[in-house]
């Protein structure tokens, strides 16, 4: 790749090794958060500042080394990732190697079927993120409308990805934010009726572009739940995305359609549910991408644009009846988690 000749990190530039990898089978994850200690003192404590981006989602910590975070802090990281959706950390000198043991106590972690991996062997659990002036300017926007590129990463696996993590090497200037969108508000604003509905379909998430590259596994695609519940918070979320969703099944097509195209354009337009970050070299954002959908904003070229993904899998996703006779607890809407708000839901605590 040309304008990787130069680059200081070249040993990560991205390739598409065209080799074969056995179907995924049903893995254990561990739920780091639940062993945590909902004040989250350890991880806290040892910030110099803490930042609330919106009420809906988005934190930033400084002060804090990832490198160094004991299991208690991870775990508290992991609640609190749950809690905000994304969680962001700038000044971060983890190497890759770093930042794969960080994911891995988080989940096992998922290897793409097709995305580009780094050229150095041993890395194929890392997703390579690149663009720069030697590819198309108008980026994915040349095949994708910007409602399009809003997705969950891979949520067409059996056990799409939970606590996930991208580290930026080299940036633009200017440009080459990532927005995100909590499906915890999205949910929260849906009229009663419309929530109870959504919460009775499931729906068939592919890869649409499967069929046009070469692919490490058979293509999957997968029936989840529209409304699923986060097995820390037992909140309910939406679990539907434009890039990846490509129908709810059971009911007639124009309907599947209309609903789809309502709950994307509330995910995609709605600022109340979102926040915006602007990425600087050695910056790591970690989210939840079961509670979370998020897009890259493609207007930077031609400047380069580096970045490294860990993605461990989360559990398979169970809907509200399937979380509650599993659990024995009752789902519930975020907002009228009394613990999380506060009794006074006009001064939320969020933490």
């Amino acid at each position: 790749m040309p304008g990787l000749t130069s680059h200081k990190f070249s040993q990560y530039k991205p390739t598409f090794p065209q080799v074969t990898w056995p179907p995924l089978e049903e893995v254990p994850v561990i739920q780091r958060g639940q062993s945590a200690d909902i004040r989250k003192n350890a991880l806290l404590s040892a910030a110099d500042k803490v930042s609330h981006l919106s009420s809906a989602l988005g934190t930033e910590i400084s002060g804090i080394d990832l490198r160094k975070l004991s299991n208690e802090q991870k775990d508290e990281l992991a609640l609190l990732v749950a809690q905000r959706g994304v969680v962001y950390f700038r000044n971060q000198d983890l190497n890759v190697h770093e930042q794969l043991d960080l994911g891995r106590y988080f989940g096992p972690l998922h290897k793409h079927t097709s995305a580009a991996i780094p050229a150095r062997p041993g890395l194929e659990e890392v997703n390579v993120v690149y663009h720069d002036g030697t590819m198309p300017k108008d980026g994915y926007n040349s095949f994708f409308s910007t409602e399009q590129l809003w997705h969950s990463d891979c949520t067409y696996e059996l056990q799409p990805p939970g606590i996930t993590s991208l580290k930026l090497l080299v940036g633009p200037q200017f440009g080459g934010d990532t927005l995100w969108s909590s499906s915890y508000a999205l949910y929260s604003s849906l009229s009663p009726g419309l929530q109870t509905y959504l919460e009775g379909l499931k729906a068939l998430h592919e890869d649409p572009e499967s069929e046009k590259k070469f692919t490490r596994r058979p293509p999957a695609e997968t029936v989840h739940p529209v409304v699923r519940v986060h097995p820390v918070t037992g909140w309910k979320s939406l679990f539907v995305n434009p890039g990846f969703t490509s129908r709810i099944v059971g009911i007639p097509k124009a309907e599947s359609d209309c609903i789809l195209a309502f709950l994307y354009s509330q995910l995609s337009s709605n600022p109340e549910f979102q926040v915006r970050f602007r990425w600087e070299p050695n910056s790591v954002a970690i989210w939840d991408n079961r509670i979370v959908t998020h897009s890259a904003i493609y207007d930077y070229w031609p400047a380069t644009r580096h970045a490294l993904r860990v993605t461990p899998h989360g559990e398979k996703p169970l809907s509200v009846d399937e979380y509650e006779a599993k659990t024995g607890k009752t789902a519930i809407d975020r907002l009228n988690d009394r613990e999380h708000w506060g009794l006074d839901s006009k001064s939320p605590t969020y933490l």
